[in-house]
């Protein structure tokens, strides 16, 4: 897919999901496995900004990540790394991506707008 512009709503996606989290203090954090979810931080190409996000376990070890907004040009195959502060938590490889935000809006333009004859049926015309 070729977007027309380096800031197009296709590059955006906010969930992703990984393989299994390959974890480095604890296998994997308390925390996560308490709640089943865990907020903390990502980057996932080098010297990027962090990212807050959410992590769900899933029970096969990978996460999916929901991010708090949108990040651009997310691929299948590259590392996503999680933080807490200063703290490396652990990383996963990315293997599938959630809808774009272009996608996403498609959607929900479609939701708003019905079309004519939809409005015919409910509103019978006098």
């Amino acid at each position: 897919l070729k977007a027309p512009s380096r800031d197009h709503p296709a590059l955006y996606r906010d969930l992703l999901r990984t393989n299994r989290v390959h974890w480095i203090a604890e296998e994997p954090p308390a925390e996560l496995v308490r709640d089943k979810m865990m907020e903390c931080h990502l980057r996932f190409r080098h010297q990027m900004a962090l990212v807050p996000c959410v992590l769900t376990l899933n029970q096969d070890g990978s996460v999916w990540v929901t991010l708090v907004k949108p990040a651009r040009a997310i691929t299948p195959g590259q590392f996503a790394v999680f933080y807490k502060g200063d703290e490396c938590l652990g990383s996963g490889k990315i293997l599938r991506m959630g809808p774009s935000v272009y996608t996403l809006q498609q959607g929900k333009k479609r939701e708003e707008s019905p079309k004519k004859e939809e409005i015919d049926k409910i509103e019978p015309a006098t």
